[in-house]
């Protein structure tokens, strides 16, 4: 009779264990060798591919960074410093001018001139001769909100400082000035920016400004050549009752070297001759207002005149609205733009003679 197995009879067989060992140590090492190699192949890839800047979105306004010019620090917020300057001296009297980014000449009594040299971010230690005040100056000084400096005024300059608001530094009254004995008076006071700028906190004048900028400067190349109206602008001669300001350009060094009554117009100390970047002309009505030959000058309104830079000069308008307010100044209705550089401001009455060749 044939003997029935019972599930007890079964005998289970076991798996070998060496085998298994065996197996999962194969495994192992081929999923080993598989990460390796997915790790480098991902490493070179990443090596090979070019690295890519990460670029910022800049939302805020201002935070934009202003453009770059040379003329100023555009982001300094330090307020201009205008002072009047002596120009009945010979033409190697005067010392400081060339720091000064802005520069006006206009003419004064007895047929002279005066300048009105404006200064920013510099630190110029000597400047003068100083002299003193005329009131149109003061709308031309308002332009660059700047703190007006001078030494002794007309009784109209003094009448207009105080309707006008206009911050001012009087060496007949305060500190900041000094006289140089051995040069006759009054063309013997001097200053300097440091000394003004220190007078000016002690009176509690402010000395910050965002409302500084007349004219607008590009650091781009102006190439005026093809430009309706254009001139050739290699010798520009402007001609007041006695006083006669004149240039030749420079192409070498691109700007204008500056002559005053015909002889090269110097610096005392550093036996430089004076170059501008760019050169305004404008032509502004005057009269006489007494006796003495004191001038007016009809400050508001619309002028006509001309912008030279580069070798080139261009017809070009100027409006001023207010005695306070800017002048705007144009090419054919749009906003003149002015290249990146110091300019002189020629204001010269409506019959001067002006060559341009």
């Amino acid at each position: 009779m044939k003997k029935t197995k019972s599930l007890g009879d079964v005998r289970i067989k076991r798996p070998n264990k060496k085998k298994i060992v065996v197996i999962i140590s194969v495994i192992s090492v081929i999923a080993f060798c598989l990460l390796v190699c997915l790790f480098y192949f991902l490493l070179g890839k990443k090596e090979m591919e070019p690295v890519k800047e990460e670029k910022t979105e800049v939302n805020d306004i201002n935070t934009v960074e202003k453009k770059k010019l040379t003329v100023y620090d555009t982001s300094s917020n330090k307020r201009p410093i205008a002072i009047m300057i002596d120009n009945n001296v010979g033409n190697n009297a005067h010392v400081g001018l060339q720091d000064a980014y802005l520069t006006y000449e206009i003419i004064v009594e007895g047929g002279l001139t005066r300048i009105m040299a404006i200064y920013k971010d510099v630190d110029t230690s000597v400047i003068g001769p100083v002299r003193s005040s005329r009131h149109y100056f003061l709308d031309y000084a308002l332009e660059s909100d700047a703190i007006y400096a001078h030494y002794g005024w007309s009784t109209y300059a003094k009448n207009d400082m105080s309707s006008l608001g206009v911050n001012n530094i009087n060496g007949l009254y305060d500190d900041g000035y000094y006289r140089n004995y051995n040069i006759a008076a009054p063309h013997n006071v001097f200053t300097s920016i440091s000394d003004l700028t220190e007078v000016a906190s002690e009176k509690g004048y402010r000395v910050t400004s965002d409302n500084y900028e007349l004219l607008n400067y590009t650091p781009d190349v102006i190439d005026l050549s093809s430009y309706g109206g254009v001139l050739n602008a290699n010798n520009v001669s402007v001609t007041y009752s006695y006083n006669v300001r004149s240039y030749t350009y420079d192409a070498t060094n691109k700007y204008y070297l500056c002559y005053m009554n015909n002889s090269p117009h110097i610096d005392r100390d550093s036996k430089e001759q004076y170059h501008y970047k760019n050169i305004i002309i404008m032509k502004v009505s005057n009269k006489t207002l007494d006796s003495y030959g004191r001038q007016d000058l009809d400050t508001v309104g619309t002028f006509n005149g001309y912008y030279l830079t580069n070798g080139y000069a261009i017809p070009i308008t100027g409006v001023k609205e207010a005695r306070n307010g800017k002048t705007h100044y144009y090419y054919e209705n749009k906003e003149l733009e002015v290249s990146d550089g110091n300019t002189m401001i020629q204001i010269v009455p409506i019959n001067s003679n002006i060559t341009i060749s």
